[in-house]
């Protein structure tokens, strides 16, 4: 009889092939199931499933092992599935077979079975290598013995490092005879799944070591620290963070210990033997404690001493030890809230302690959430997430239901991308730049309301003179843009020669170069007077959002707008739209910060409800002063769907240099192109091109790339040479303090405090906005662009404010000498 793709649940039949079978109500199938079938995944009425559970002894501990459960992957019936369907019932094992990978990751889910045997042979089925990394990706499956089923080589034999790459455990060579089938599955079994299941016990043991009361250390043979339990924290007021990787020598020692006392621990726990006593321990701040200590060796490979387990219970004066007991429950529980933005699973189970994963438990279960959610075929809404979690945790043990909780929490907000910050206390200027930059402000009822839309009209083309021809540009400027397609070009010296009208002039040339004009089928005179429109409406009272930044902008998209990789990324209409982008993204800036304006009730606050308020008024505001006049209407004779195509692609990148959104944008660049280019790159092999062209050129990908290039064009001062770097760093430092200024003399909620113009360190704020904010889009940015230059700036720049804040210095430049 063959194998169908069933399980037995509850006395439910279900079917993995996604839908039940027509005859599965047959009297024949009715009959088959009475008798019980493995093949079926059901169980036989005989004697032999009449054992549940196998002893095993793992050291002092008894354990019972449940029947072991087996999911056959087999996308078609044939004589190999079948031997191990019988196999596995030789073999007393619980026997499922899936047959497409959805189902098989669905069961696997719901299950967790002990062994998985996946069908490598024919790849136009499924990708057999990516259903084992989605598997691999469940923090469970570690526990989880993973099999591939080969063809017979034809030749030689074939490396088996592919597969291991891919996480299997094992090559079974095809081989469709029951026995051989059966052979293999019981070796598994005595071997690598007894060998898994022993490690999962480790679980509870580590559970009770995070539950005692008593302070718990484990060190290496070495006596370099591994593991301290929460009480040993709550006692000794050390973070384990602070002592993992150390050498119990480096932890200071207290001086009420007799001098030779650690040295007869010594001599005694390196001879196997277990030492106990009363040992004063030093806390982290400074204070000794008395303790009762018990030091055991632990025997492990070759006979020899691996670990030493130190168990520690303070005692008081008076020996109260049931009262001590108390004190330190208390701490722990107190020293768990107080910690609990560093390590949210106190008082649970830490995975970094029983496996052998470099990361956290919560990085963990964060990257197999995710890597479930890419191995699904089908869409996946946050819904179809928060279900899958909530079906887990019905089958997780308490520490896993209780992590599964907390992420349950975090999907349910809104700001899935944004980091989240430590106390205040910790970095003042990462947060008051966060504080600033990222959120919206405080809402606060006031008649005391910041006008300045009423205030500043808006300047149109009747007002400015007679726009200059490219060809008309006086020598002096020309001479300063000769260099403008250089990534160092200094746009202050342009700025000084056209007497801060640097955007008209450099966005004639730039724009020239790319030929707008042909593209938007304008006259040049029209493009010039356009130009002049958007600069005149900068503020040049503004120290840094002036039309020189609008310039400095420009000239960064221009410079990665010549990228290879973004040029075979974007059509002319996206590099057209980037350069207008550019352009307008500040324009009408009014030197202030979206916090400030939604705590001042602002006029344009009001207008767009406290969200993206200046980047929506920069994008609307460029429509309105671009077609109220024919004579710098740009986009007249563009094609009506041309035109509605590049206003949403200028929309869409001047709304996405808000900062609100920042860590969104980076992340999904990096998950929807670097990664997969990556990928690529790694595996090489024919077809790369083309795969590479799909990434690049899909309509999504392309508006991730233009709205990482304005992103990173808009705040790449810290990437230019170290001396515009410092004039763009006093620009800015001087308009946020501005802004303190006037916060405290309208009663305003002070949204960044530590830009106070007395007592703000200029290093420390650039140092904190590099590592916040630019390090990781910029690292992103050069990985597909390549920009080793700008990386080289980066770096000699971030080491220069280092310098200076290393100094103690609060200023833009070291004093003269």
């Amino acid at each position: 009889m063959g194998c169908a793709s069933s399980i037995h649940i509850s006395d439910r039949v279900v079917y993995h092939s996604g839908k039940e079978s027509e005859d599965s109500h047959s009297p024949q199938q009715s009959n088959t199931n009475q008798q019980g079938n493995p093949a079926l995944g059901l169980p036989l009425k005989s004697s032999a499933y009449k054992a549940a559970f196998t002893e095993v002894q793992f050291g002092p501990m008894r354990l019972y092992e449940d029947q072991l459960q087996v999911l056959l992957v087999f996308a078609k019936e044939d004589s190999q599935s079948n031997g191990f369907c019988w196999a596995c019932e030789k073999a007393n094992f619980r026997c499922t077979v899936a047959r497409t990978p959805e189902s098989a990751l669905e069961c696997y889910l719901d299950k967790h079975h002990d062994i998985v045997v996946i069908d490598h042979r024919h790849s136009r089925y499924f990708d057999a290598e990516a259903l084992c990394r989605s598997i691999r990706a469940v923090s469970f499956s570690e526990n989880t013995v993973i099999v591939a089923v080969v063809k017979r080589p034809e030749r030689e034999e074939a490396s088996v490092m592919p597969l291991i790459a891919a996480g299997f455990s094992r090559r079974y060579m095809e081989n469709a005879s029951v026995m051989t089938c059966y052979n293999e599955l019981i070796q598994l079994e005595h071997g690598e799944v007894r060998a898994q299941f022993k490690l999962r016990a480790c679980n509870a043991i580590f559970t009770a070591l995070e539950q005692s009361q008593e302070a718990i250390e484990i060190t290496s043979e070495d006596q370099v620290i591994q593991y301290v339990n929460p009480a040993y924290e709550s006692i000794m007021g050390y973070q384990k963070g602070e002592l993992m990787g150390k050498e119990v020598m480096e932890v200071p020692k207290s001086e009420k210990n007799k001098p030779d006392l650690l040295e007869s621990i010594n001599s005694c726990i390196r001879k196997g033997k277990e030492w106990q006593g009363v040992y004063y321990g030093k806390k982290k701040n400074g204070d000794s404690v008395q303790q009762s200590v018990k030091i055991t060796p632990v025997i492990g490979q070759g006979g020899k001493i691996r670990h030493y387990v130190s168990i520690n219970k303070p005692l008081n004066d008076n020996n109260k030890t049931d009262k001590s007991s108390d004190r330190v429950q208390a701490e722990s529980q107190t020293d768990n809230q107080s910690c609990k933005h560093k390590d949210r699973r106190k008082g649970s189970l830490d995975v970094r302690s029983t496996t052998s994963r470099g990361s956290d438990g919560s990085s963990q279960r964060r990257h197999s959430s995710m890597a479930r959610i890419h191995s699904m075929t089908i869409e996946a809404p946050i819904t179809k997430v928060i279900n899958i979690i909530n079906a887990a945790q019905e089958s997780s043990p308490l520490p896993v239901a209780e992590a599964l909780d907390r992420v349950l929490e975090i999907l349910r907000t809104t700001e899935l991308y944004s980091p989240q910050l430590g106390t205040k206390e910790e970095d003042p200027h990462t947060n008051d730049l966060v504080g600033g930059l990222m959120t919206d402000g405080l809402r606060r009822l006031s008649g005391n309301e910041y006008m300045f839309a009423a205030k500043h009209p808006h300047h149109l083309p009747g007002h400015l003179s007679t726009p200059l021809s490219l060809n008309d540009i006086p020598p002096q400027i020309a001479q300063t843009m000769e260099n403008e397609e250089s990534w160092d070009f200094d746009i202050f010296n342009l700025e000084a020669a056209t007497m801060k009208r640097p955007l008209t002039y450099l966005g004639l040339k730039v724009f020239s170069r790319f030929g707008v004009c042909e593209f938007l089928n304008c006259p040049e005179a029209m493009l010039r007077s356009w130009l002049q429109v958007i600069e005149a409406n900068y503020h040049s009272s503004n120290s840094y959002h002036n039309s020189s930044h609008a310039a400095d902008v420009l000239h960064a998209t221009a410079y990665f707008l010549c990228k290879e990789r973004v040029k075979q990324s974007l059509d002319p209409i996206d590099e057209v739209a980037a350069l207008i982008a550019a352009a307008v993204h500040d324009v009408d800036h009014p030197g202030r910060t979206n916090s400030f304006l939604c705590n001042a009730g602002s006029e344009l606050a009001i207008l767009y409800n406290d969200t993206a308020v200046l980047e929506s008024h920069h994008a609307a505001l460029a429509f309105q002063l671009t077609t109220r006049d024919d004579k710098c209407n740009i986009f007249k004779n563009m094609e009506r769907n041309e035109y509605r195509t590049m206003r949403q692609a200028i929309i869409d990148m001047v709304l996405a240099t808000e900062m609100t959104k920042h860590f969104e944008h980076v992340n999904k660049f990096v998950n929807s192109i670097n990664k997969p280019l990556a990928a690529l790159e790694e595996n090489g092999g024919n077809g790369e091109e083309e795969s590479v062209k799909s990434i690049l050129t899909s309509p999504e990908n392309r508006i991730l790339v233009k709205r990482m290039l304005i992103k990173c064009a808009d705040i790449s001062n810290p990437c230019r040479p170290l001396e515009l770097c410092i004039e763009w760093a006093g620009r800015i430092s001087e308009e946020y303090f501005a802004q303190t200024d006037e916060e405290k003399r309208q009663g305003l909620p002070v949204v960044m405090p530590v830009f106070d113009r007395n007592t703000c360190s200029i290093p420390k704020s650039q140092i904190s906005f590099i590592d916040y904010f630019i390090t990781d889009m910029f690292d992103a940015w050069d990985a597909f662009a390549d920009l080793p230059n700008l990386m080289q700036h980066l770096d000699n720049n971030f080491k220069y404010w280092k310098g200076l804040d290393e100094r103690k210095l609060h200023t833009l430049r070291p004093p003269p000498e």
